[in-house]
C-alpha cells in the first residue's frame, strides 16, 4: 500500500476508534429504575397501543416496556439506552420473552436517533430531559402518542394522568401542524 494511503486509512481508523470511545464513555443522565410492571401495563394502556403501532422507549434500561408491548400487541418496539449493560440485559429479556423478532434494542444516545417511525413514545427520564426532547417530540408524526412515566413537560398540559399506586403517568398526543408553523 503507498504511504500515503496507509497514512489516510491510519488516520481514519484513529477518527473511528475516538468517535466510538468517546459515544461509549459517556455517562448515562440517569440512573437506572425500572419502572414496575403495574405501571408499564397502565403506560400502554392510556397510549391504546394496538398491532399497528411502533414503540419507541427511550431510555429503556432493561427494556420491560418494548418486551411488554410486542408480548401483548405483537407490535414492533424499539428500545434505546446509552448503557450497554442495560442493552445486554433488555436484549436478554426480549430472547427469554421470545420477541427477538419483534424487538431491537439500539445503544445510543436517545437524542441522536430518527424517532420518525414511531406512533407511540415512552418515557422515564427527568423533567430536565423531557424538556429538552420537546421539539424533537413535536417534529413527529400528529397523532403520534407520549407517555411518560414519573414526570411531566413543563407547561404542556397532558391529555390524561394516571396515579398508578402512587406514581404518576402523563399521556400526551402530537397535535396537528398549524399551517405555517
Amino acid at each position: 500500500m503507498l504511504p500515503w494511503k496507509t497514512a489516510v486509512l491510519g488516520l481514519g481508523l484513529m477518527a473511528c476508534s475516538a468517535a466510538y470511545a468517546q459515544q461509549s464513555s459517556r455517562t448515562p443522565d440517569v440512573i437506572y429504575v425500572p419502572t414496575p410492571q403495574p405501571v408499564v401495563d397502565a403506560m400502554l394502556k392510556v397510549a391504546k397501543v394496538g398491532p399497528n403501532d411502533v414503540l419507541y422507549d427511550l431510555g429503556s434500561g432493561d427494556g420491560r416496556i418494548p418486551v411488554t408491548a410486542a408480548q401483548r400487541f405483537g407490535i414492533r418496539a424499539v428500545g434505546i439506552d446509552i448503557d450497554p449493560k442495560r442493552i445486554e440485559e433488555a436484549n436478554a429479556n426480549a430472547q427469554q420473552a421470545g420477541v427477538t423478532d419483534k424487538v431491537k434494542f439500539i445503544q445510543g444516545d436517545l437524542f441522536q436517533q430518527d424517532l420518525s417511525e414511531a406512533t407511540v413514545v415512552s418515557l422515564y427520564l427527568l423533567s430536565t430531559l423531557n424538556m429538552k426532547l420537546r421539539p424533537t417530540l413535536l417534529n413527529l408524526k400528529p397523532g403520534t402518542r407520549i407517555v411518560s412515566h414519573a414526570f411531566a413537560m413543563g407547561d404542556w398540559v397532558p391529555d390524561q394522568t394516571l396515579d398508578v399506586g402512587g406514581r404518576m403517568v402523563y399521556f400526551w398526543t402530537v397535535p396537528e401542524k398549524k399551517p405555517g408553523s
